[in-house]
């Protein structure tokens, strides 16, 4: 077998559609003994000058940085994408993901469309992923259910869901958040299938293809 570089997974969705707990999921289950030997998926962790919520962990969900360090991040070219969302601006370290990406991981990139439009164009292989909820009134319970917002930033949210979710048909694949196991065996399926693609296979197993055919 030889080295192959890992894929780059962009995952968008509105607030409230599951995806922070789908990818936690997904994570988590391939940290299991059946599948230990081909874990091979990272997060990105993102720069944000968000204040931190509670149970979050810098480094961890996000680095969180200043508006002052994070300007002069952006003028430094340290970003390979960056948005502003609710007054907060949120970047993506080019050098990181293209590390992680090189030692052979695959790497999930969690942003919303705006990003990922730049992100596609700077690196038009990478997989896109659209996660939605099933229906607006199931949206807006999980928000409500948060108890993190008022009324009103609770109508924003849900505002710009409603924006976030018009641009899903700029991605490859859209899985519905309606039953959480189904949606997760769905996402899991994704990552899967590439993995066994024509490109991926031949790179993985060269040497194996020249000895069938030799």
């Amino acid at each position: 077998m030889t080295h192959i570089t890992g894929t780059l997974y962009i995952i968008s969705a509105p607030s409230g559609a599951g995806k922070t707990s789908l990818v936690k999921a997904l994570m988590d289950a391939q940290q299991e003994p059946q599948h230990g030997a081909q874990a091979k998926i990272r997060v990105s962790v993102s720069h944000t000058t968000r204040a931190m919520r509670p149970g979050e962990v810098d480094g961890v969900n996000y680095n969180f940085v200043d508006r002052a360090t994070f300007l002069s991040m952006i003028e430094h070219g340290d970003f390979l994408e960056q948005a502003e969302v609710f007054g907060n601006l949120y970047g993506t370290s080019q050098s990181h993901l293209q590390q992680t990406l090189d030692e052979g991981h695959d790497l999930i990139l969690e942003i919303d469309w705006q990003g990922a439009r730049q992100v596609r164009a700077q690196m038009p292989q990478a997989r896109s992923i659209f996660i939605l909820p099933p229906t607006q009134q199931a949206l807006r319970q999980r928000l409500t259910n948060r108890g993190q917002d008022s009324d009103e930033i609770i109508e924003a949210r849900m505002r710009e869901a409603v924006s976030e979710m018009s641009h899903y048909n700029e991605y490859e694949y859209v899985v519905v958040n309606d039953d959480f196991a189904g949606a997760l065996e769905d996402l899991k399926a994704i990552f899967r299938a590439n993995r066994l693609t024509q490109q991926h296979q031949q790179e993985q197993y060269s040497e194996l293809f020249q000895e069938l055919l030799a």
